[in-house]
C-alpha cells in the first residue's frame, strides 16, 4: 500500500556555499502542490531556485526550474518513488552560492535534500476516499449520523426532503465493508444509495 506523511518534514544542506532548503509534505494534488510551491516562493523571495517533484493519486510531476535539465525534479521524483510515496510533494529551495556544482553535484545535492527530510518523516497508510451517498427515512437519521461519525466519514452534507434525509459523505475506501454491513442492518431495506455515489460492487 502506498505511503504519505503524518506531516510535513524538512532538511537543510550547505554545499559549496549554495543551501538548499528541503520540504517533503503531505498533498492531495497538483492544485494544492503547486499553490505550496507558491507559498515556497513566498518564504523565499530571495532564492535562486524553488524546484520541486509531486506525487499524488497518479499526478506526477518533476521540475527543474531553472536548473540544467533533469538535475533537480527528476532525482527528487526518484526518491520519493524508491520509497513507496504518494500524495507527496517534495520542494527544495536553493540559496546559489558562486560556486557551480555540475550535473553530477546538482543531482546529488537535490537527492539528499529530499532524503534527508525524509529521514524524519512518519509514514502513514494513504486512504483513497470513495464519495458515497445514500438515502434514509427520518426516524434513521440519528443512528445513520453516528455510525458515519465512527466509520471516519468526512465531508457530511445532509439535506431533509419532505419524506427523508439525503446524506452524502466521503469514506476512506479500507473502511467501507464494515459501514455498509452496519446500515444494511439498520436500514432494514429502507436505506437507498444514490445511483451517483453507490459503493463499489468489489467494496
Amino acid at each position: 500500500m502506498p505511503l504519505s506523511l503524518s506531516a510535513a518534514v524538512h532538511s537543510e544542506l550547505l554545499i559549496q556555499k549554495s543551501r538548499f532548503l528541503g520540504c517533503v509534505e503531505p498533498v492531495a494534488d497538483r492544485r494544492e502542490a503547486q499553490a505550496r510551491v507558491a507559498a515556497r516562493w513566498a518564504e523565499h523571495p530571495g532564492a535562486s531556485h524553488v524546484c520541486w517533484a509531486l506525487l499524488a493519486g497518479g499526478q506526477s510531476a518533476a521540475v527543474d526550474d531553472g536548473e540544467p535539465g533533469g538535475t533537480a525534479g527528476r532525482p527528487m521524483l526518484e526518491v520519493l518513488r524508491h520509497q513507496d510515496l504518494d500524495g507527496v510533494l517534495a520542494t527544495v529551495v536553493r540559496y546559489y552560492g558562486g560556486v557551480k556544482l555540475g550535473a553530477g553535484g546538482l543531482v546529488r545535492a537535490y537527492t539528499d535534500a529530499v532524503a534527508q527530510a525524509l529521514l524524519g518523516a512518519v509514514k502513514v497508510p494513504r486512504l483513497r476516499w470513495l464519495p458515497l451517498g445514500c438515502r434514509v427515512p427520518y426516524a434513521l437519521e440519528g443512528r445513520l449520523r453516528r455510525e458515519l461519525a465512527a466509520a471516519g466519514a468526512r465531508s457530511l452534507q445532509v439535506q431533509h426532503g419532505s419524506e427523508a434525509v439525503d446524506c452524502r459523505f466521503e469514506l476512506p475506501d479500507a473502511h467501507l465493508p464494515a459501514l455498509r454491513t452496519q446500515l444494511y442492518a439498520i436500514g432494514q431495506g429502507r436505506l437507498l444509495w444514490h445511483a451517483d455515489a453507490a459503493p463499489p460492487v468489489h467494496g
